[in-house]
């Protein structure tokens, strides 16, 4: 495999089912760390680990005064063990650490959600019109008027 030259390529984790998954799920997450005007300081590195060790998926934000690059940001996320980003997007990192006994989005846990999911039946979606009844044009050639 050829390894790849950009720096956004190469601190993501690899393309998967659990990283498309994982991208669904931090879509509606909140940033809970914010990487500022210190950069990536060992204080945010110990409080990105804490929040993964909570929470499993996190987001990151890196804001517009930080000395660090989103991608240099993402590296340095990278760096630490267990540690994966899953995306960049603008000026947000999804990061995520698999939790060492209870795992939330792999192995049985994920399972047993998805078929929770899959027992659901699908409601049907409704336009809101009753079926087989006509409007517009086709309506008014029906009844003879125009």
């Amino acid at each position: 495999m050829i390894p790849t030259t950009s720096p956004k390529k190469r601190s993501l984790m690899p393309s998967s089912k659990l990283r498309r998954a994982l991208r669904g799920h931090g879509h509606a997450l909140s940033p809970l760390v914010h990487i500022g005007k210190g950069g990536a300081s060992p204080g945010v590195m110990k409080q990105v680990d804490q929040a993964l060790a909570d929470h499993e998926l996190i987001k990151v934000r890196v804001d517009a005064d930080s000395p660090d690059d989103r991608l240099a940001a993402a590296e340095q996320l990278a760096a630490q063990p267990g540690v994966n980003v899953v995306q960049i997007v603008g000026r947000a990192i999804l990061v995520y650490k698999r939790h060492p006994r209870e795992p939330r989005y792999e192995g049985g846990a994920a399972k047993g959600d998805a078929a929770k999911d899959s027992k659901k039946s699908p409601a049907k979606k409704s336009s809101g019109k009753r079926p087989g009844r006509r409007t517009g044009k086709q309506a008014a050639k029906r009844s003879g008027k125009r």
